[in-house]
């Protein structure tokens, strides 16, 4: 996560020395440029945040459910187990 962003504010510089370069002469248009790169860097860091936080949040709720489903498969036959003998147990009519 540290390096993605690290990556991205490097990019926003790479961009900011292009956008200097675009318009030399015009400081207001540079900043204004500048100002765009940097919105255009923070929406991207959030959804590179949000994709690795939701990523995360499936990963653990697919080991959550991979850990249960052998809980739930251990109390079906312990489950199985008891009608079976209860069902023994019941007088026939």
């Amino acid at each position: 996560m540290k390096a993605s962003l690290l990556f991205l504010l490097a990019c926003t510089a790479v961009l900011a020395v292009g956008a200097r370069a675009d318009a030399p002469e015009e400081p207001k248009a540079l900043v204004q440029k500048v100002q765009e790169l940097a919105q255009k860097a923070t929406a991207m860091a959030k959804d590179v945040y949000s994709r690795a936080r939701d990523s995360e949040a499936v990963r653990q709720a697919r080991q959550w459910l991979s850990d249960n489903a052998e809980l739930a498969k251990q109390r079906l036959v312990w489950l199985k187990e008891q009608l079976a003998e209860l069902w023994k147990k019941t007088p026939s009519a």
